[in-house]
């Protein structure tokens, strides 16, 4: 049996921008990289967005911390899909205390589940794209779930307004 380890943090103060899952994929979670399945467009969608100036492979997420983005889930001990996550391994006051203390620019959820559980309201509910100011101190954007599980809801276009405002 492989034992499914979290994934790390990759958070310091002030970073331009934080991608937050939910949790990491299974796959993810056997390498230790952040969106690593092969279906997953993350990488592809944050170089062909403009957010990152090449094409990173999931084994080079750390580096990304040099040219201020980072990386961390709502659930640090779960792995697999979002549905399969149970609801005690999901920690939004642990998450909102890492926002509080390193302050990013802004933060982007990889999906709309990730930002419903944050914001406590059904997936239904949230918008794509940057979201209206609360009293968190980052800029919000909810993006389209990279995975190859939503193919059906995908487009790029929350990517690229989200490259469009951490650039300015």
């Amino acid at each position: 049996m492989i034992t499914l380890h979290r994934l790390p943090d990759q958070l310091r103060p002030d970073l331009r921008l934080v991608f937050v899952g939910t949790a990491a994929s299974t796959r993810s979670a056997e390498l230790g990289h952040y969106y690593a399945h092969p279906g997953n467009r993350f990488w592809r969608a944050i170089h062909e967005a403009g957010i990152t100036p090449r094409r990173y492979q999931p084994g080079e997420f750390a580096s990304l911390i040099e040219i201020g983005i980072g990386f961390t889930d709502l659930s640090k001990t779960g792995a697999g899909m979002d549905h399969q996550i149970a609801a005690e391994a999901i920690d939004v006051p642990g998450f909102r205390a890492k926002i509080d203390k390193y302050r990013p620019r802004t933060i982007a959820f990889t999906s709309k589940k990730a930002a419903s559980l944050f914001y406590g309201r059904p997936s239904r509910g949230i918008s794509l794209g940057r979201q209206t100011r609360d009293d968190c101190p980052a800029e919000i954007f909810v993006l389209p779930s990279p995975s190859g599980a939503a193919l059906g809801s995908w487009t790029l276009e929350p990517w690229r307004e989200l490259a469009a405002w951490i650039a300015a």
